[in-house]
């Protein structure tokens, strides 16, 4: 069986609570095939900069993605390499289940 103590549940949960939205789904998403800054992830989605801004702040805060200043912008990028396989298992589920209709 897996077992996971006290702390490890509570950072899994803030995690989890951090992927628990559509948009930031969709940025990390976008962020799989390479760092990105906010102006190019909003465009992307369709969303204003300051919503992708403060999206990507819930990310961060939650250390899933990290900032690198390049010539004087923020590029983004995703921290953890295990999060490449969540999302993968989590695209392959949702699409299965929107396949079906469900």
């Amino acid at each position: 069986s897996i077992n996971i103590g006290k702390q490890e549940a509570a950072v899994a949960a803030e995690v989890l609570k951090a992927l628990g939205h559509p948009l930031r789904l969709q940025i990390l998403f976008v962020l799989t095939a390479g760092k990105m800054h906010v102006g190019g992830i909003a465009e992307q989605l369709e969303v204003g900069q300051a919503i992708a801004s403060q999206q990507l702040r819930i990310l961060r805060s939650a250390g899933l993605v990290a900032a690198e200043t390049e010539d004087g912008r923020a590029y983004y990028r995703i921290v953890e390499p295990q999060l490449f396989q969540m999302l993968n298992c989590v695209q392959n589920c949702v699409s299965k289940r929107v396949e079906r209709g469900e």
